[in-house]
């Protein structure tokens, strides 16, 4: 649906372009895009390395198990149905640091590497409870550090590309309080039965 829609935006300027016989302002545009798109993901590209290799060096020096151990009452307290010594704490553990320092696409093969492991103890083709929750909170999105956004804000010449942290520290803060809060109430309701 949503690359019908994309393809209509794009069609329908190119057809007015050639109607009112600006397509050189359309050719002109395009190329800029990709310009800029190709110098973005180059200025990314550099510090979602750094985090990835930073992330792999704590996973082999098992920096990665002490973080499960030290989480594990946080992790009780979130998912109480997980065993405190499954594969799948230390997996979420990591995926809430890389979401934590704003690393969204570090954190996605965490995320899918919990998620497999927390369907190794489902018994059913439906998301459990632990499965949603986890779900709400990485699109609840609690960031510390927004650090992808803070470089892209610096790859395109902010002039401060670090003023956005306190008000997505907050913004984040409430969405997870309120994704948490729904979460206990759908859990101690048992809507999820309906």
């Amino acid at each position: 649906m949503l690359n019908a829609i994309w393809f209509g935006l794009l069609a329908i300027g190119v057809v007015v372009a050639a109607c009112t016989g600006r397509i050189e302002v359309v050719t002109a545009g395009a190329l800029s895009a990709a310009n800029s798109a190709v110098e973005t993901i180059g200025g990314f590209l550099g510090i979602m390395c750094l985090w990835l290799g930073l992330l792999k060096i704590a996973e082999k020096a098992g920096l990665v198990e002490t973080i499960a151990r030290f989480m594990r009452p946080l992790a009780s307290m979130l998912f109480p149905e997980l065993p405190s010594a499954h594969p799948a704490v230390g997996a979420i553990m990591l995926n809430f640091a890389a979401n934590l320092l704003g690393m969204g696409s570090a954190a996605t093969p965490l995320g899918l590497q919990a998620m497999q492991e927390l369907q190794k103890i489902n018994d059913s083709d439906e998301a459990s409870d632990s499965m949603c929750t986890f779900v709400l909170l990485n699109t609840s999105g609690l960031t510390l550090i927004p650090g992808a956004v803070v470089a892209l804000r610096a790859s395109l010449d902010s002039r401060s590309p670090t003023a956005i942290v306190g008000t997505t520290l907050v913004a984040s803060l409430v969405a997870t309080a309120c994704v948490l809060l729904l979460d206990r109430l759908v859990r101690a309701r048992g809507f999820r039965s309906w």
